[in-house]
């Protein structure tokens, strides 16, 4: 990173592309979120369109935080996102991604001026962002994971995010989990940790307990349960709930266990929505983590929770993205 660089361009800009809306803001180098703002991804069929909105939207904001002219470059986290092209492949939850690569980064920085764009999916950008700003900072040797609708994760080896040959290097939430009658995924296979350790695993884990015992739980009541249902009946000690939990941290450990046997991190780092029931979770994953590891990792890998502001992380893991442009 340059020295003059940063001083005449001393923010980013930090873009995270979700199937229903897309959050953008200004960051400075301390990660603090200067300004930011919010549009709806759904509402566009055209890609062309959509990337207009994004940059009428980002004038308005580089405007309220008087960073004109200021600003080094782009970082932006999206499903199916490739470091190495630049390009969106094949995201089918967004509705202008579809079955086609489309090249995100070219068309935003066509749009802007010229001004470099960098892009890759949205766990390597929590990744990253965790590496700069957060629980990470430091650390050369990491894994993060991503618990969301899904589960995501971004592998740093020597200080480097791991991409492989492709760019997608990384999708340990469809390493299998459970090898006989395992859950279906959602990628077509079966057993994949993110059926059962997503929050929608976690949702399907209590809807299927709820079935298979007579043991009482304010789970009942629901028509429709999601994980923070579980969690807060977990909060009022609803012992059905804390069960769902420790199996589903049972599940994260053990998987971990292997995680660690490939590339022996200093420690896992999670984030995303599941992991606020981390009072929870930690306990089972440490007991099962350990377990299962072999002698000379046990008990020396750390689990620890992401230290981004929630309701920036997701802005502040792209932008980070930016500063080596």
């Amino acid at each position: 990173m340059n020295v003059t660089d940063v001083i005449d361009r001393p923010y980013v800009i930090g873009i995270d592309i979700g199937g229903q809306t897309t959050k953008m803001g200004i960051v400075d180098m301390r990660g603090q979120v200067l300004s930011q703002t919010v549009i709806r991804t759904d509402s566009h069929t055209d890609v062309n369109d959509y990337v207009d909105d994004v940059a009428e939207a980002l004038d308005k904001i580089i405007k309220e935080s008087g960073s004109e002219g200021k600003i080094r470059g782009v970082g932006v986290g999206a499903p199916n996102g490739n470091y190495y092209t630049g390009t969106i492949e094949n995201a089918a939850n967004i509705t202008w991604g579809g079955n086609k690569s489309i090249p995100f980064a070219e068309l935003l920085s066509a749009k802007l001026g010229g001004l470099k764009v960098a892009l890759t999916n949205d766990a390597n950008a929590a990744a990253v962002g965790e590496m700069t700003y957060g629980a990470a900072r430091g650390m050369k040797n990491f894994i993060m994971i991503t618990l969301g609708t899904g589960v995501g994760s971004g592998i740093v080896i020597n200080g480097e995010v791991v991409y492989g040959h492709d760019g997608f290097a990384g999708e340990l939430g469809h390493t299998c989990a459970v090898r006989h009658n395992g859950r279906q995924c959602s990628c077509g296979k079966t057993g994949c940790l993110e059926a059962y350790c997503s929050a929608i695993g976690v949702s399907r884990t209590a809807r299927e307990w709820l079935t298979l015992t007579d043991e009482p739980s304010v789970l009942r009541s629901l028509d429709v349960i999601s994980s923070k249902d579980v969690y807060e009946a977990a909060k009022e000690g609803d012992k059905l709930a804390l069960k769902i939990l420790e199996f589903t941290g049972k599940m994260l450990g053990q998987a971990f266990a292997d995680f660690v046997a490939f590339s022996a991190p200093e420690a896992i780092v999670l984030f995303g929505g599941l992991a606020r029931a981390k009072e929870y979770l930690y306990q089972p994953i440490m007991d099962a983590m350990n377990d299962n590891l072999l002698s000379l990792w046990r008990n020396k890998i750390k689990v620890v929770f992401s230290q981004l502001k929630e309701s920036d992380a997701a802005i502040l893991g792209a932008s980070a993205l930016a500063w080596e442009l």
